[in-house]
């Protein structure tokens, strides 16, 4: 008896070691073809600093911030359009499709500006209170599954939610932001935004 379940634990081993198989990502990229390319690229790298690259980007993160458009929670009235007829499996493979597309190097527009926001990304300002960008979103800027990737992402499109957290016109997300983005001057929101889009 015992010889005869000698096959089938090392079958049952070899099933366990072997790794998960990879998701199917044919309905992303129906999605990405048919809509997210024209803004974001099909590889998730947009040529322009309105959108947002997405490459690289967290795949939780991705189908939460899709979520929270359809929902209203985050508002933007292309992207409602573009999400209203999709559910929450297509936005759980859209993020799964992004995180898997390689991130590139990025040149800094101007490099002074973002060694003023190393500083201010690394250190905070203890003087104003504002914390540093990094004790959340990590030295290289890549971010939790809960917190977005910041690393190689457009300088503009970075101070623009900069700005709505700091008005309190982006709302869906971790509040803490409210209170830091609010706290930075001109200069340090304009610095960070630039140190960050040289990440990678």
């Amino acid at each position: 008896m015992l010889l005869s379940l000698r096959p089938l634990a090392a079958l049952a081993a070899l099933l366990l070691a072997a790794p998960a198989p990879a998701a199917d990502l044919t309905r992303a990229v129906e999605i990405v073809e048919g809509k997210c390319f024209i803004c974001h690229g099909a590889e998730g790298e947009s040529s322009s600093p309105v959108f947002p690259r997405l490459a690289g980007q967290h795949a939780s993160y991705v189908a939460r911030q899709l979520a929270d458009y359809q929902s209203g929670r985050r508002k933007n009235d292309t992207m409602q359009s573009m999400v209203n007829d999709l559910n929450a499996e297509d936005f759980r493979l859209l993020g799964m499709y992004f995180e898997s597309k390689p991130t590139r190097a990025h040149p800094v527009a101007d490099p002074e500006l973002a060694q003023v926001g190393r500083f201010v990304y690394n250190r905070g300002n203890p003087y104003s209170g504002v914390a540093a960008c990094a004790d959340c979103h990590g030295a290289a800027g890549h971010g939790t599954d809960k917190l977005p990737r910041l690393g190689g992402q457009h300088a503009q499109y970075v101070e623009t939610q900069l700005k709505k957290f700091s008005q309190r016109e982006r709302t869906n997300d971790n509040a803490v932001m409210h209170t830091i983005a609010s706290k930075l001057t001109e200069l340090e929101l304009k610095a960070v935004a630039a140190y960050v889009s040289g990440l990678q």
